[in-house]
């Protein structure tokens, strides 16, 4: 007895003893990933991005790669800023202000969100809320987080042709050859391009490449065009005329399109793609008569429940438990808008939406100013399709809740492609922060040539 006891003791020794032995060089991987990010948190963000395509991980409720490494690199950020820099120091940009009204309107509609604001229904549980709250919250951190630490050219150059080279591996080899397709195909999970915000940038980027950056090889022009129609042939034919996969990227095509051209020729300009794209919509509700007319019932729902509290909204996925008080054609049901903007009213109310787009709207102007004050080459093509993505993420805003996934619909999971639309956006904003850097170094080289 004793003699077991003894041997069992050695062995657990010697187990815990060789998988503490184990832990040090992991520890120690760890802690010189955290001194690299600390220095170079734009590494992050490359990572953050292939995480979302390449790692299916999946937790409780959706927690996922993306989720997790956004809500790190955040708190990275700020404990940098606290602890090593000593102050909290945000980059000024008109865009920002929005934000802060958008994070305002989602905190109050959380916490009010906790009242019970029908008699005969039953709120959502606090863990869909905390979820609904915290990939709003996330979106807006990911936006922030980009504006605030890529400062260099060369890594917004390496976070887009890093997010247009997997792209490519997607639509080629998972989509269009077969011998590769259940190979390269695996290694995606689904979710991280079942979502339209993925196709907008990838055609947005790959375009806008193309046309303005006059800097590319000829060859790699003309690939990236061809990447284009490859991306809508894929959307249209092989995956069964999905409609958020080819319609929001094509806005954003005739937008950059559009800014190509001179103001002059946007008077004849104008009729011709109002029909083309009245004569595509017509053609893509033909096809879909009873989803289409099930989504205008929804929102007519969604939008009378909301007229409980107009100005804040129910909070963050109270409406959809809201639902079956309220039949839709007949049936007792709980379902979601499937709108990005009827959601934003029904969970953050008015204030939200008016944040919304007013953040959307400043963003638009952004891009519309530096498509002009943008070096040539890289630089202005990334804002030409800056703009293009933001007309696609607004239309997709229309069709289904891709811009910031609402908890029982796209959910957590939505995350990791939505998340996508909130870092370019946010190389934007990096993008003006660089160019006014360096107008200042130039002005400041001048003067004291002057000087001396």
């Amino acid at each position: 007895m004793i003699s077991g006891i003894l041997l069992l003791t050695a062995l657990l020794t010697i187990i815990l003893s060789s998988n503490i032995l184990l832990l040090i060089p992991v520890a120690l991987i760890g802690l010189a990933g955290l001194v690299l990010l600390i220095h170079f948190p734009e590494i992050g963000i490359i990572v953050i991005l292939l995480a979302g395509f390449f790692i299916p991980f999946t937790g409780p409720g959706g927690f996922n790669g993306s989720v997790i490494g956004i809500a790190f690199l955040l708190s990275l950020w700020i404990f940098t800023m606290i602890v090593k820099n000593r102050k909290i120091k945000i980059v000024y940009s008109r865009t920002i202000l929005p934000l802060f009204g958008l994070l305002f309107a989602g905190t109050i509609s959380f916490v009010l969100g906790q009242l019970p604001w029908f008699k005969f229904g039953n709120n959502a549980p606090l863990q869909a809320q905390i979820g609904g709250y915290a990939i709003f919250l996330l979106s807006v951190g990911a936006f922030l987080l980009t504006a605030n630490v890529i400062k260099d050219f060369r890594w917004l150059k390496i976070l887009t042709w890093t997010f247009i080279g997997v792209g490519t591996l997607y639509i080629v080899g998972a989509r269009l050859i077969p011998i590769t397709m259940p190979i390269i195909g695996s290694l995606f999970v689904r979710s991280s391009t079942a979502n339209s915000i993925f196709w907008i940038w990838l055609v947005v980027l790959a375009f806008g490449q193309a046309v303005f950056n006059d800097q590319l090889n000829i060859y790699l022009r003309i690939g990236l065009v061809g990447l284009v129609a490859l991306t809508f042939y894929v959307a249209i034919f092989i995956a069964g005329d999905w409609k958020s996969g080819y319609l929001p990227p094509l806005a954003g095509v005739a937008a950059i399109l559009g800014l190509r051209l001179k103001p002059r020729w946007w008077i004849f300009a104008l009729p011709f793609v109002a029909y083309f794209f009245w004569y595509v919509s017509d053609q893509a509700i033909a096809t879909d008569q009873y989803s289409y007319g099930t989504r205008i019932d929804a929102w007519l729902i969604v939008l009378e429940i909301s007229k409980t509290n107009p100005l804040f909204g129910l909070g963050f996925a109270n409406y959809y438990w809201y639902t079956p008080l309220f039949p839709i054609r007949g049936w007792a049901v709980n379902f979601s808008s499937h709108s990005q903007f009827v959601d934003i009213v029904a969970q953050m109310g008015i204030l939200g939406l008016a944040s919304f787009l007013w953040f959307f709207g400043e963003i638009g102007r952004l891009g519309w100013r530096l498509k002009n004050h943008a070096p040539t080459g890289f630089s202005k093509a990334y804002s030409y399709s800056s703009l293009g993505g933001l007309i696609g993420m607004l239309v997709a805003s229309v069709l289904v809740d891709w811009v910031v996934p609402f908890v029982y619909n796209l959910g957590m999971e939505g995350f990791r492609s939505s998340v996508l639309g909130w870092i370019f956006l946010g190389g934007l904003v990096s993008l003006e922060q660089i160019i006014g850097q360096e107008k200042k170094h130039i002005q400041g080289s001048i003067s004291a040539t002057i000087k001396g």
